[in-house]
């Protein structure tokens, strides 16, 4: 199982570009094997330019990059350019948002967001063909149309292969997109196993059936939400936080069918009233309402020293790679056992 980190902004955003250079460097001399950048106050593909500059064999993903808050021509050069300036590193992870944030927040087209990712990466392809092979650029579909590329807009070819693209994916009809067109999925940190065995990989399956494959040649990473501390207070402090984190995502109604597989399907709705409401404290009360029966159905929860085992049990013989998911202040070192049992 390869292990991964993420390459975060610092709360206050004053993080240099020194600092993202130094983090993929660190990351790379513990062990990681990848370093994720998110898509949520900042710009993912930043960070990832300076950590590709101090590392060598650390691979450098976005965890996510929301897809239709962009073109497929743009999203096109940027990833093509990160593959060459990581030397053939780069992992394209994408995700669809939500349509109030396509909409209000990025002012971007919102329909049928199954149909329209697995359009929006097979022009990703046609884009790319274009530039490594040469052939002439004539994709027309529903939603994208792409018939132009002259020879000064085209990159030369790359030396390296096209990057891999992951999709983050919680429903059936994403995830038959994830197994049909890409090269791996991420699973939504708010799963559960029974969801994950029961809904995910049936799905994922039959996505890998139409392409003609099978998940011997696919990659499934994984993001677990994580509860540890070296103390009985930095324990009590992280399952607080991943509660809290719990909550936030059981209060959108495109996570509920994981809820509804469990029976759940009220708390999500009294998550969803309460993230609405002016109530000064609703995150603190939203986790409140997380017991630990949901906790550890969405969550690992173990002390450092059991916490590779854990990890190994739950997901062993699903995940390639594994990302710590933890939503809380804690010292790196904290991980090390786990990276030692696993890798």
């Amino acid at each position: 199982m390869k292990i991964d980190t993420r390459l975060a902004w610092p709360d206050d955003g004053r993080q240099s570009v020194t600092d993202f250079a130094e983090a993929a460097r660190e990351a790379e001399a513990r062990g990681y094997r990848g370093s994720w950048s998110a898509e949520s106050a900042h710009d993912p593909f930043l960070p990832l330019v300076a950590a590709a500059h101090t590392t060598s064999t650390l691979e450098l993903g976005t965890a996510i990059t929301v897809a239709f808050a962009r073109t497929p021509m743009t999203l096109a050069y940027t990833a093509y350019d990160l593959q060459t300036l990581s030397r053939g590193r780069f992992l394209l992870g994408l995700g669809s948002q939500v349509r109030a944030h396509i909409e209000r927040r990025f002012d971007m087209p919102w329909s049928r967001p199954a149909a329209r990712m697995r359009e929006y990466i097979e022009a990703l392809r046609a884009i790319w063909a274009a530039w490594a092979h040469g052939e002439r650029l004539d994709f027309r579909g529903d939603f994208y149309h792409h018939t132009l590329m002259t020879p000064f807009f085209s990159p030369p070819p790359s030396p390296f292969e096209t990057p891999a693209v992951y999709l983050a994916a919680v429903g059936d009809q994403m995830t038959e997109v994830a197994g049909s067109v890409c090269d791996g999925l991420m699973p939504h940190p708010f799963t559960t196993m029974r969801y994950l065995r029961e809904r995910t990989l049936p799905a994922l399956e039959r996505g890998l059936a139409s392409s003609g494959r099978d998940l011997t040649k696919f990659s499934i990473s994984v993001s677990a939400l994580i509860a540890t501390g070296s103390t009985e207070e930095q324990m009590a402090m992280a399952i607080r936080r991943v509660k809290q984190q719990i909550a936030f995502y059981g209060s959108t109604p495109a996570y509920h069918p994981v809820l509804e597989l469990h029976g759940w399907q009220d708390l999500g709705h009294e998550l969803n009233a309460l993230s609405r409401s002016d109530t000064e404290d609703r995150w603190t009360q939203m986790g409140e309402l997380i017991d630990d029966e949901i906790l550890t159905a969405f969550a690992i929860v173990a002390e450092p020293d059991r916490l590779g085992a854990a990890i190994a049990e739950r997901y062993g013989d699903i995940a390639e790679r594994f990302t710590f998911n933890a939503p809380y202040k804690h010292d790196p070192d904290l991980w090390a056992p786990a990276i030692d049992y696993l890798s």
